[in-house]
């Protein structure tokens, strides 16, 4: 006889084992931060304080005086990072905190509920740390995300430059790839200092230009209108205004990366690298000692690896660090850049197999990097290749991604150098898995391959 099923008691959150006794909640804004600490602590749980720095201070005085050692906070635009390196300045580990992991419980409308649950959570350990690197590479990412900045402000005024040509009837930009090139430049230079005549214009046209004189020169007949002139000047002196600045932005960039100490072997010296690949030609590159800094820093090349520049490099590292064991796995690795699916199973059944939608830089340079690799003649490029004829294009490029990414993660963690994997290689491994999912398709439906006899001439005539 089949025994009744027992009625369960109903677990409440209250009820779960504490994780962090002397924990604290923080909910941040632009002009005060609320804060609660457990209310067996003191009479009055829940405060308020100001955001100027002597109200930080007071805030972590308070909280060190209460005996917390851990503090959740919500990641609320950039207010969090002064009490946050205040915090860590003081001996108490912060917790920062996805903010959709909090929000999914409805029903709080206030900062002193949210601070309370914040607290809540945290002191049952129900609440994850959010990555976040050392002091060294936070403030190389500080200066790779002003100069990634700097290079988007710029380009409107690229765009502003093309426009006043175009309104006076001058095809620059149609002869030209590039009006920011050396004939480009030089061309409108010189219109900005008067020069009207095009057979003199065209003579700035460097030797290694494809357009012919001749092109240049029906390109540039056209009329001057003051008003476009007036509009091309000022966005030549906006564009060199910029590119000063990224100069100078490149320039602490490696004075920085000089004064970093090496994170793979003790006392490394600056090693001897290869040339840079043929195809990079990036105006936006990066000093050229980027390079050589970055492979002494981490102890390994990255920059051999296929489809990435000293530039993606550069920006992949001053956001996720060196320290690859941070992440317990290569898959939470993969994970957090935002390039595994994350599969929605119920039932046994996978209902959606799809990448969450983050906001990460590092991704975003993997991903242009895949995108890259459309057409080269490597492992690299074959795998994009055969998931663009599987699967589409889009996935193809997440999926060269993932792979860049596992590449870049055992390189760090294991310290060892890339080594590219030749093409037959890789279609011979290829061949070798799609033949043998077939032998398991055919044993399962009852049927078995065999090899067929190679062709003779006279049947293939």
């Amino acid at each position: 006889m089949r025994r009744p099923p027992t009625a369960r008691q109903p677990v409440r959150i209250d009820m779960l084992p504490c994780v962090f006794p002397n924990a604290a909640g923080l909910d941040i804004g632009s002009t005060e931060i609320v804060v609660a600490v457990p209310p067996n602590r003191t009479a009055e749980p829940v405060r308020t304080f100001g955001t100027f720095t002597s109200d930080l201070h007071a805030l972590v005085t308070w909280l060190v005086d209460l005996g917390i050692d851990t503090v959740a906070l919500e990641s609320t635009g950039i207010y969090w990072v002064p009490i946050y390196d205040l915090l860590e300045a003081h001996g108490i580990t912060p917790y920062l905190v996805n903010v959709r992991h909090v929000k999914i419980v409805p029903g709080r409308k206030t900062d002193v509920n949210d601070a309370q649950w914040l607290q809540h959570l945290h002191m049952l350990g129900l609440l994850q740390r959010s990555f976040r690197p050392d002091g060294e590479i936070l403030a190389l990412r500080t200066l790779v995300r002003y100069r990634a900045e700097l290079i988007q402000h710029r380009a409107p005024h690229i765009l502003h430059m093309q426009k006043a040509l175009l309104l006076m009837n001058l095809h620059l930009s149609v002869v030209l790839t590039d009006i920011t090139g050396a004939t480009g430049q030089a061309i409108i230079r010189a219109i900005v200092a008067g020069e009207r005549d095009p057979t003199r214009l065209a003579a700035s046209r460097n030797p290694a230009c494809k357009a012919s004189v001749a092109e240049i020169i029906q390109a540039l007949t056209g009329t001057w209108q003051a008003e476009h002139l007036f509009v091309l000047q000022h966005a030549l002196s906006l564009f060199d205004h910029y590119s000063e600045r990224i100069a100078a932005c490149d320039a602490e960039l490696e004075r920085m990366l000089i004064t970093m100490e090496s994170r793979g072997t003790e006392d490394a010296p600056l090693p001897d690298l290869p040339p840079a690949k043929g195809t990079s030609k990036s105006k936006n590159a990066p000093a050229p000692s980027t390079r050589a800094h970055l492979a002494r820093i981490v102890g390994v090349d990255l920059v051999a690896i296929t489809g990435l520049a000293a530039s993606s490099v550069q920006t992949i590292l001053a956001e996720i660090g060196t320290d690859m064991t941070r992440f317990p796995t290569v898959k939470h690795f993969c994970s957090w850049l935002g390039l595994a699916p994350r599969n929605d199973i119920s039932g046994g059944k996978v209902l959606r197999s799809r990448t969450l939608k983050v906001v990460n830089r590092a991704a975003q340079a993997l991903r242009q990097a895949a995108q890259s690799l459309a057409r080269s003649h490597n492992a690299f490029g074959s795998y994009f290749r055969s998931m663009r004829a599987r699967k589409g294009p889009q996935q193809a490029i997440v999926a060269t991604a993932h792979k860049l990414a596992r590449t870049l993660y055992f390189m760090l963690l294991r310290g060892e150098p890339f080594r590219e994997e030749s093409v037959d290689s890789y279609e011979q491994r290829r061949q070798e898995r799609e033949l043998r999912q077939l032998t398991r398709r055919a044993k399962k439906l009852g049927y078995s391959l065999t090899e067929a006899p190679p062709r003779s001439v006279e049947a293939s005539t």
